[in-house]
C-alpha cells in the first residue's frame, strides 16, 4: 500500500492594489508625453526633452518604481514626486514663455498637454493609493 501523494498548497494571489494601474497608466502618459513636442511654433517645434520634459522622464521612472514597488508608502511617496513634476513643469514652461514672447507664435504642443494629463491621473492614482487601508 502507498501512501497519498503530497499535495502543494494552492498558490496565493496577492489582491490588486487600488489606483497601481492607474498609476502605470500615468508613467506611460507622462514617459510618452516627455518625448514629443512641448511647443509648436511658424518654424517648426520644441522637443520637451531639450528642456523639462526631461525631468518629467525621470519622474515618470521614479513613478513607475512606485507602481512597482511592494510598499505602500513608498509607493504613494514615489507617485506622489511625479504627479508634482508632472503637473509643476508643464505649467512653468507655458508661464515662461508667455513671460518671454507672450502668445503671439506659438501653442503648446500635444507633449506638455499629455505631460499635465498624466500629472493629473498620477494625483488621483496617488489619492486612491492612500485611501486604500494598510495590509497587513
Amino acid at each position: 500500500m502507498s501512501a497519498p501523494a503530497p499535495t502543494s498548497p494552492a498558490p496565493t494571489r496577492r489582491a490588486p492594489v487600488p489606483g497601481r494601474r492607474q498609476l502605470l497608466g500615468a508613467v506611460a502618459l507622462v514617459a510618452f508625453g516627455s518625448m514629443i513636442p512641448w511647443l509648436m511654433t511658424g518654424l517648426g517645434s520644441i522637443s520637451g526633452l531639450r528642456g523639462g520634459g526631461l525631468w518629467t522622464f525621470y519622474a515618470a521612472m521614479l513613478g513607475l518604481a512606485g507602481a512597482l514597488v511592494p510598499h505602500r508608502t513608498l509607493r504613494i511617496v514615489q507617485g506622489s514626486v511625479m504627479a508634482v513634476v508632472a503637473l509643476v513643469l508643464p505649467v512653468w514652461q507655458v508661464v515662461h514663455v508667455l513671460n518671454l514672447v507672450g502668445t503671439d507664435g506659438w501653442w503648446p504642443g500635444p507633449g506638455l498637454v499629455l505631460v499635465f494629463a498624466g500629472g493629473v491621473v498620477a494625483a488621483l492614482a496617488v489619492r486612491r493609493l492612500a485611501a486604500t487601508p494598510a495590509e497587513g
